[in-house]
């Protein structure tokens, strides 16, 4: 492909992206193929002299558009939400036009230096104190690829610090600690380093977050037992249920035990913290007090198209120490003088792409006031939603909306007064999720918290409505009726209901 068919192609590329979001809505929100379905379309071999590229790109429509679940339809509430804005999109094909691989300033002196920039710029727009700051020179940002990519890095740098200043003792001493609403990040991290990882009870009464008297009751115990606690993992806005540990009581624990890196994972939520209202509920006063490292995904709630996940740290020099390895042809004299950030010492790869353009874009496009208004309009569409649940004849929420969450069950009202047990529960919520999930026109994620088996909404495509929300909340009703009329059918009839 030349230059002038690369212009052209690139055109109708645009063209063909802009119809896919003008007919978005009158999509399936999930895809209705099946398992394999494109091995039986796509031929085994590749082919052995080259293709038109018009033929290729209407393969791209007819084969692949078919197959894909469509994150940015305004009735997709699962998981959460994928920003995927035109700035980032055409952030990311700038980008894609400059292949920097970026490993050090050298490589590119502007991928680097406009990603000290633009971190400096999100630690504002959040509100996170210069310390976190790359103009302060000690601590300062970094993109990753995911949270869970972060949550390793700072695992891994708290393990080589732990390690320097406790000399003397054996890693299998060392333990990783989360909660049993943590995501699977922190699981994740201990098989690939080998460690220990302790999941820290939380109940329904603490609204599944985190309280200090949990840790510092673990925090004892495990010392007492010989063992080293060296990291915890918190969250602010769990997957599951949108939990937020306490970061005010975990300051008070922490304090007194000065060798725990404090790192907090806020991947989903911690996007709120652009507006000021929301900052008192993320703990912001206290992130900055005493965590080593803060994560959050603007590829989710954050506008910027993925890959885009932010990691801070207040010391950079324990990242460097744990992952800097420079061989001869690594070196240069901007980064032997250290005049300047060598961000491949920042994670574990040596090449990375050039994400900061794309946060340029976007910021620059939206301004703090255009994020304030994405973030409200969000939260204010899901407390719509958990109203129509509080009004719900059988639909109840299993802990109180977090932000742009809400998560809720089936739990019947019936004229008799009919006391279920937790089983059965489970069983009918089940069926209602399985009648649920088994629609296209609506895509929602269950989860399972301590026991109870729930369902959750998570509102944040851009293209959502109050429209969208009235309509998914009187699908949600009506697939409720129906799954209590078959499941009380089912158990009258003495089959299991289950």
């Amino acid at each position: 492909m030349d230059i002038e068919a690369f212009r052209k192609a690139g055109y109708k590329a645009i063209d063909d992206i802009c119809d896919y979001y003008y007919s978005l809505q009158e999509k399936s929100v999930v895809s209705n193929v099946k398992p394999g379905y494109l091995a039986e379309l796509v031929p085994s071999e590749p082919p052995v002299k080259g293709e038109p590229f018009q033929n290729i790109a209407n393969d791209y429509q007819k084969l692949i558009v078919p197959g894909l679940t469509h994150w940015q339809h305004p009735s997709f509430f699962a998981y959460y939400p994928t920003a995927c804005t035109f700035e980032g999109m055409l952030g990311d094909l700038y980008a894609s036009s400059a292949s920097n691989p970026g490993f050090n300033w050298y490589a590119s002196p502007a991928c680097t230096e406009l990603e000290v920039i633009v971190m400096d710029w999100a630690a504002k727009l959040l509100g996170l104190g210069p310390a976190f700051w790359n103009s302060s020179g000690v601590g300062g940002g970094c993109i990753q690829s995911t949270a869970s990519d972060a949550a390793l890095i700072a695992i891994v740098a708290a393990r080589s610090l732990y390690q320097r200043t406790h000399p003397d003792v054996e890693l299998d001493k060392l333990v990783i600690y989360t909660t049993t609403q943590t995501h699977s990040l922190g699981l994740k991290a201990g098989l690939i380093l080998g460690l220990q990882v302790r999941a820290l009870e939380v109940t329904s009464g603490d609204k599944f977050g985190l309280r200090g008297e949990t840790l510092r009751k673990a925090l004892e115990a495990d010392t007492k037992a010989g063992k080293h606690p060296f990291i915890l993992v918190a969250t602010v806005g769990t997957t599951s249920s949108g939990a937020v540990d306490n970061l005010a009581e975990i300051k008070t624990v922490a304090v007194k035990y000065p060798s725990l890196w404090i790192h907090v994972d806020a991947a989903w939520a911690g996007v709120a913290m652009v507006c000021p209202e929301y900052r008192e509920q993320c703990y912001l006063q206290d992130i900055n007090d005493i965590a080593h490292s803060f994560c959050t995904n603007f590829h989710k709630w954050g506008l910027v198209n993925f890959d885009a996940s932010t990691l801070w740290v207040r010391d950079r020099k324990y990242l460097t120490e744990a992952l800097d390895v420079t061989p001869p042809f690594l070196r240069t004299a901007e980064g032997d003088a250290g005049r300047v950030i060598d961000y491949r010492n920042w994670h574990l790869a040596l090449g990375r792409k050039f994400r900061s353009l794309k946060f340029w874009f976007v910021i620059r496009s939206y301004g703090i006031e255009g994020f304030q208004k994405y973030i409200r309009q969000s939260i204010s569409l899901n407390e719509s939603f958990a109203e129509k649940i509080s009004q719900s004849k059988h639909l109840e929420h299993v802990t109180p909306p977090s932000f742009a969450l809400s998560v809720f069950r089936l739990v019947p009202k019936l004229d008799s007064q009919r006391v279920f047990t937790l089983d059965e529960l489970n069983g009918l919520n089940k069926q209602y999720y399985a009648r649920i999930s088994s629609r296209k026109d609506i895509a929602l994620t269950q989860t399972v918290l301590n026991g109870v088996s729930c369902i959750r909404l998570a509102v944040g495509a851009a293209q959502t409505t109050k429209e969208h929300i009235e309509k998914a909340s009187a699908l949600l009703n009506e697939e409720a009726e129906e799954a209590l009329k078959v499941w009380l059918e089912t158990s009258s009839s003495g089959q299991s209901p289950n």
